[in-house]
């Protein structure tokens, strides 16, 4: 009953035909779906996909994968969410999306959990050859390294990756400004390129108390 007395009929949420078929006339299948007759349908999942929703349709209508579903999403550039959210399994169709999407380092990551040549080939195309290292090969290699070098991380590498010096990853991490944490961190001892490094960098003082361990020239001698 309205202010006036009035009597109102409830509001009939009940979903209907002519509702639903207007809905989608609309381009609200997919919300028709969700919010009305929350359960999938053929007809409402078709005109999800026509909208562009397929991924969301197969993630909060359907709540399972189908593949119309996984070929709407991987077409509107979901392939790497669908793996993650719908399938939560990784598919060669799914993984080539997420290639396309620039989100290969996150499958390898998220979905494969482990590494592979070919998303490892893909992540040092897309400028992610030092977290692929870290986070999926979780151990060096030549073409990660060569990689993480040209993604101005060579230091980050030696760090985090080889543990250990080398010549490229020195050379590199001296490039990027870092002579002075390479020597500290990962040479642990003196060197005449990483001195001259840390003086560029106005670190002599930190190279001289901590590589060092004495100013250079003085032999002890008193």
């Amino acid at each position: 009953m309205c202010r006036c007395g009035t009597e109102v009929a409830p509001m009939d949420e009940t979903p209907t035909d002519d509702g639903r078929t207007a809905a989608i006339a609309e381009g609200e299948g997919y919300r028709y779906a969700l919010d009305v007759d929350r359960c999938p349908r053929d007809d409402t999942r078709a005109a999800a996909i026509a909208e562009g929703w397929g991924y969301r349709y197969a993630l909060d209508v359907d709540r399972c994968p189908r593949d119309d579903t996984r070929a709407a999403a991987i077409a509107e550039g979901w392939g790497y969410q669908y793996a993650l959210d719908v399938d939560r399994c990784p598919r060669d169709d799914t993984r080539a999306a997420a290639i396309a999407e620039e989100w290969v380092y996150r499958y390898a990551l998220d979905v494969d959990k482990c590494s592979r040549d070919d998303t490892r080939a893909a992540a040092i195309v897309d400028g992610l050859g030092y977290r692929y290292a870290l986070d999926v090969d979780r151990c060096p290699r030549d073409d990660t390294r060569a990689a993480a070098i040209a993604e101005g991380r060579g230091y980050r590498y030696a760090l985090d990756v080889d543990r250990c010096p080398r010549d490229d990853t020195r050379a590199a991490a001296i490039a990027e400004g870092h002579g002075y944490q390479y020597a500290h961190r990962i040479d642990k001892c003196p060197r005449d390129d990483t001195r001259a490094a840390a003086i560029a960098e106005n670190s002599a003082y930190l190279y001289a108390r901590y590589v060092d361990h004495r100013p250079r020239g003085d032999d002890g001698a008193r």
